[in-house]
């Protein structure tokens, strides 16, 4: 096992944290606390998270690569074009592109990198149109890793992730929950020791609702979550503008005070 000292994620609303929130109001996420288990009995170790909700592809190579370039962690995630691939009329051959070129000056640099794809929503109600374009995005990330070698996590091949409890009410970002698991699973692919298991079925099956109710639900989530989505879109304003990077260079690590149940699945609805 590699033992890395410093570490920067680099990515969007994925890498931030939503909506994995702490009582403080502030986001956790899988980086937070994959960092948290780097940090242990580790003496030195160092974490940046340069993520910022709503970032292109194009913002994240320009704003936090020369960052991770200039820093030189041991270690650098990676999840960024997923904010491309779901905008209408997006070209997901071009963004892989783009991507290719991000991973190359990377690995270039000496950075170990892990990557992920994006994940199977098929049981999320509307968003699975999107299906195509995740799957179509994926192969071309797989092919990337393999080009240059680096680690990659597949979040479509993780089975709990295909649950909607996955899911936040705004059908885009994860659950505290599914954080947890991400988390572990990139323990797992970094060979850290795990005290848990990512693969652990939910403790009962996701209660289903009725053909009526569920097209309630889709015109109250159109009306509170995808209409102001696509304002913005047309408008060319993000959730992000204005905001900071939670962690903006490499620091020491000092775990947060942990939510009430942390590291117990939770059993949402």
């Amino acid at each position: 096992m590699h033992r890395f000292t410093s570490f920067m994620a680099l990515g969007d609303s994925f890498t931030e944290g939503m909506n994995d929130e702490l009582p403080d109001g502030t986001f956790r996420g899988w980086a937070d606390r994959l960092a948290e288990m780097l940090a242990k009995d580790n003496p030195g170790f160092s974490y940046a998270n340069l993520a910022i909700r709503g970032k292109t592809l194009r913002q994240i190579i320009d704003e936090q690569l020369p960052v991770a370039l200039e820093a030189r962690p041991d270690l650098v995630t990676v999840c960024a074009g997923g904010n491309d691939v779901i905008a209408p009329g997006s070209n997901v051959d071009h963004i892989a592109e783009m991507f290719d070129g991000m991973i190359r000056q990377l690995v270039e640099a000496g950075i170990d990198v892990l990557i992920f794809t994006g994940p199977d929503v098929r049981e999320v109600s509307v968003v699975n149109r999107l299906r195509g374009k995740v799957a179509l995005y994926n192969a071309h990330l797989h092919a990337i890793a393999q080009k240059y070698r680096t680690r990659v996590v597949d979040l479509w091949a993780m089975e709990p992730l295909r649950d909607p409890r996955a899911f936040s009410e705004d059908r885009l970002h994860f659950s505290p929950e599914a954080h947890r698991r991400i988390a572990l699973r990139v323990a797992e692919e970094l060979g850290l020791p795990v005290e848990q298991d990512w693969r652990e079925p939910w403790p009962k099956p996701a209660r289903r609702r009725d053909w009526l109710r569920a097209r309630r639900d889709d015109l109250v989530w159109t009306r509170t979550y995808f209409w102001p989505w696509i304002k913005r879109q047309i408008r060319g304003i993000s959730t992000g503008d204005g905001l900071q990077p939670k962690r903006p260079k490499l620091m020491p690590l000092t775990p947060p005070a942990q939510p009430a149940g942390d590291g117990e699945m939770v059993n949402a609805h």
